[in-house]
C-alpha cells in the first residue's frame, strides 16, 4: 500500500484492536476466529462454483484419477 493511500476499513478496525492489550489466549482465539471466517467464506465460494459448474462427487473422483495427476 502506498503511503498516501487511506487505510481500508479492515485496517482501521484492526488498529482499534491493536490499541488493546490482550492475553496470549485471546490472541490465539482471535487468530482462530479470523481463520475460520476466511475458511467459511472460501467454502461458500467453492460451493457456489461447484453448483454453477454442475460438478459432482464423480467429477472430483475423475479429476483425482486422471493419468496426468
Amino acid at each position: 500500500m502506498a503511503p498516501n493511500q487511506p487505510l481500508t476499513n479492515l485496517q482501521q478496525e484492526l488498529l482499534k484492536l491493536y490499541a488493546q492489550q490482550v492475553s496470549e489466549t485471546d490472541l490465539l482465539n482471535i487468530r482462530t476466529l479470523i481463520g475460520q471466517y476466511f475458511a467459511q467464506r472460501l467454502t461458500k465460494l467453492a460451493d457456489h462454483a461447484w453448483e454453477q459448474q454442475g460438478w459432482t462427487v464423480q467429477t472430483m473422483h475423475d479429476w483425482l484419477n486422471k493419468e496426468n495427476q
